[in-house]
């Protein structure tokens, strides 16, 4: 018997592995517990099917994707790969709300640091020279533009009433 060793898949199947050996490029004998975790979920056979049927070009992605979906199923063996997935999203989630919340703060700290902008459309100025818009006098603009990072509203200037007359708003 000389040549090669045989393939980890035929040293686990303890059987000669033969010249044309589908296993033998994809699991190497240094590497027996590789194929002995897909055997374990797959079986032999289903593997051997699935890479004939496969063109060469893709079996080395197919024997990555079988050899981490058996791992998976070794640590979870009811979820596998789909709680992985799952995990991973909603974790991305999390991670895009956080996010969401960081460019909010940003915006309020920079909206904060900003001078207000001063009114160039003729109507506007027109207004503000009548003095008859609460909104536009200088004095009451910084408190419309108070931002924090709490969700706290400013009710002071506002006064909401009911279809009743009573104030909703103290």
């Amino acid at each position: 018997m000389g040549g090669n060793p045989p393939c980890a898949s035929c040293k686990l199947l303890r059987r000669r592995c033969a010249q044309d050996c589908v296993f033998a490029p994809y699991f190497p004998s240094d590497d027996p517990h590789k194929f002995a975790i897909v055997h374990k979920v797959f079986g032999a056979s289903n593997i051997s099917k699935m890479l004939q049927e496969l063109p060469l070009h893709q079996r080395v992605d197919a024997v990555s994707s079988l050899v981490y979906e058996a791992n998976a199923r070794a640590r979870d063996p009811v979820y596998g790969c789909v709680g992985v997935i799952s995990y991973l999203q909603n974790q991305v989630s999390q991670l895009q709300m956080e996010l969401a919340v960081a460019q909010a703060e940003t915006l309020c700290i920079q909206m904060q640091q900003e001078p207000a902008p001063i009114a160039t459309n003729p109507i506007m100025l027109e207004a503000q020279d009548d003095k008859s818009s609460f909104f536009l006098h200088q004095n009451n603009l910084p408190q419309f533009l108070s931002f924090s990072s709490s969700n706290n509203v400013i009710f002071d200037s506002f006064k909401k009433e009911s279809i009743f007359g009573q104030d909703m708003i103290s």
